[in-house]
């Protein structure tokens, strides 16, 4: 009897951590660059004194859908979005380098260049900063900046820097807490001069709304199936009970 409770109890506990994955998900489907979580349940042994006769239900998420998503034109300058694989990188609040596929960016009082969520973008030797004042900045595909000194003539324009993009193979990242990217190695992503991007425009997100629908209701019905199956474990133990009190 303690077996068929133990088994409905830990898959209705894993149905409420698979929930969780996929509201994440649904609630970020217009968050520019992200990128969906993939969840899987599997049957793990719980081991312990005695021999392993227990088996409880595991949700992991073993990695991100990396699709890309769709390319929104915006025609600001300072936005951009990586074609096919590659990332940018980023300084994480760790202070270490990370890696994000969200282009929106913007600069400072102090001219450091920032993406949407307040990221120092990193070049070449260490975070961008921009020399002010500036009248207008350029992207090029490969990551260079280019900005024109305010009260400069419009043929001056200064090379300042150049954006680090790197592609290090998704197989080889991983998402941190804060969200970010990052390398499993724990090592930085050397530059890809392959890695190109597209000025004027932002990646939205990968997530796919109806399929996320689709699966919280899935996972719903799942836990309603394990909350009924712990109902008829408590009736089954009840009724042998009776059993052994008639006998």
């Amino acid at each position: 009897m303690d077996k068929l409770l133990y088994v409905a109890m830990s898959g209705a506990k894993q149905n409420m951590n698979s929930l969780a994955v996929r509201a994440n998900n649904l609630a970020n489907a217009n968050t520019d660059g992200f990128k969906a979580d993939m969840e899987q349940a599997r049957s793990m042994q719980a081991f312990g004194e005695g021999l392993p006769t227990r088996v409880f239900a595991m949700t992991e998420s073993p990695s991100a859908n990396f699709a890309s998503g769709p390319i929104k034109t915006t025609g600001r300058d300072l936005d951009i979005a990586v074609k096919g694989d590659g990332w940018i990188a980023v300084q994480g609040d760790d202070g270490g380098e990370a890696y994000t596929r969200s282009g929106s960016l913007s600069f400072d009082t102090t001219g450091l260049l920032r993406n949407d969520r307040g990221n120092p973008v990193m070049g070449d030797a260490g975070p961008i900063v921009l020399p002010l004042p500036i009248e207008k900045i350029e992207i090029a595909q490969d990551g260079i900046i280019s900005v024109r000194p305010q009260g400069a003539t419009a043929e001056v324009i200064e090379e300042v820097g150049r954006i680090k993009l790197v592609n290090p193979g998704n197989q080889n990242m991983m998402r941190g807490s804060d969200g970010l990217f990052r390398m499993m190695s724990g090592e930085n992503a050397p530059a890809d001069p392959l890695v190109a991007v597209e000025s004027g425009a932002v990646e939205g997100s990968n997530v796919n709304a109806v399929d996320e629908m689709v699966n919280l209701i899935d996972i719903q019905r799942q836990f309603e199936m394990q909350v009924k199956m712990m109902k008829t474990a408590e009736e089954m133990d009840k009724a042998s009970s009776s059993l052994m009190r008639v006998s």
